[in-house]
């Protein structure tokens, strides 16, 4: 059995800035679709042919803004593998994104992490070694 994650669907107060955000990192994603639903309510999937993100406009604001690794429940970050996490790096940061990656140095993978405009952190990552041994290496303290 093969196992991917196809897309991951996010309730955002802008959805244009969210996939603004989106192309930045990746240049390949383009809009799959851009509907509006009878009720009004916007959603967009932009990715790619085999995997996207589908996003669904905010129609409440809640009472307080979710913050990710506060230990409410909730998505902390998502991760995407990519091949060259420093020119992703670079892309994001020129775009005026806020960097808010963890001090980490592996021998065997790069990540670096960004917050979208609703907040959300988005984790990239570049694995420096085709042994899945040494891949997921969580032996190995990140200094």
């Amino acid at each position: 059995m093969s196992v991917r994650l196809e897309h991951a669907n996010l309730i955002v107060r802008d959805i244009d800035a969210t996939i603004a955000f989106l192309q930045t990192a990746f240049p390949e994603f383009r809009i799959r679709s851009d509907q509006v639903d009878p009720d009004g309510t916007r959603w967009v999937h932009v990715g790619t042919d085999e995997t996207y993100v589908a996003l669904n406009a905010a129609t409440v604001e809640p009472e307080e803004r979710w913050a990710p690794y506060e230990g409410v429940p909730g998505v902390n970050h998502l991760a995407y593998e990519v091949d060259d996490v420093d020119a992703l790096r670079e892309r994001l940061a020129a775009a005026g994104y806020q960097d808010s990656t963890v001090p980490n140095k592996h021998p065997y993978r790069k990540r670096v992490y960004f917050l979208d405009p609703d907040g959300n952190d988005w984790e990239f990552v570049q694995y420096l070694s085709d042994d899945p041994g040494k891949r997921h290496d969580y032996e190995t303290p990140d200094k």
